[in-house]
């Protein structure tokens, strides 16, 4: 003798079913933490990053892929450059252990590809204020010149 098929067994068989398969594809597709930030290719990290709180004098950190250099603004104030290896060209070599003054400018050091900038007394940006900052970072490959550059920006927050 054959069972009959009960259509609300069968309907909360299939609910049930089609939960658990929801499921494991939000666990398997979802992104947390580093892979859910986007930045360009160029860009291997940054600090802060989008959406980061800081200190009114956390310094900025853009590290570019092997090849790429660029420039940075913040709040639309366009920070000038200053490249490690003219500062250290101009004043022949540091003895061993001995401190170098920093410009008060945004640094770029050609040897890790590392664009910084410390807001300090004497610089364009002295501190943060609280609240929200937009950073723009200008980049682009050294073998193509800054006349093909691109931008990336992105947001944080000063407490």
């Amino acid at each position: 003798m054959a069972r009959r098929l009960d259509r609300s067994q069968l309907t909360v068989s299939f609910g049930i079913s089609l939960g658990l398969v929801l499921i494991v594809f939000g666990f398997a597709s979802g992104m947390t933490g580093e892979e859910a930030r986007t930045t360009p290719v160029a860009i291997e990290r940054m600090s802060p990053a989008d959406g980061d709180r800081v200190l009114r004098q956390s310094q900025i950190i853009i590290d570019f892929t092997d090849g790429y250099e660029g420039s940075l603004s913040i709040d639309g104030v366009e920070l000038p450059t200053t490249r490690l290896d003219e500062l250290s060209s101009s004043g022949g070599q540091p003895a061993p252990g001995a401190q170098v003054e920093l410009p008060a400018t945004a640094v770029f050091d050609p040897g890790n590809n590392v664009l910084s900038f410390q807001p300090q007394p004497g610089a364009v940006i002295e501190s943060f204020t609280q609240g929200e900052h937009t950073a723009t970072v200008r980049y682009w490959k050294i073998l193509d010149g800054e006349a093909k550059y691109r931008t990336f920006v992105w947001r944080f927050l000063t407490d």
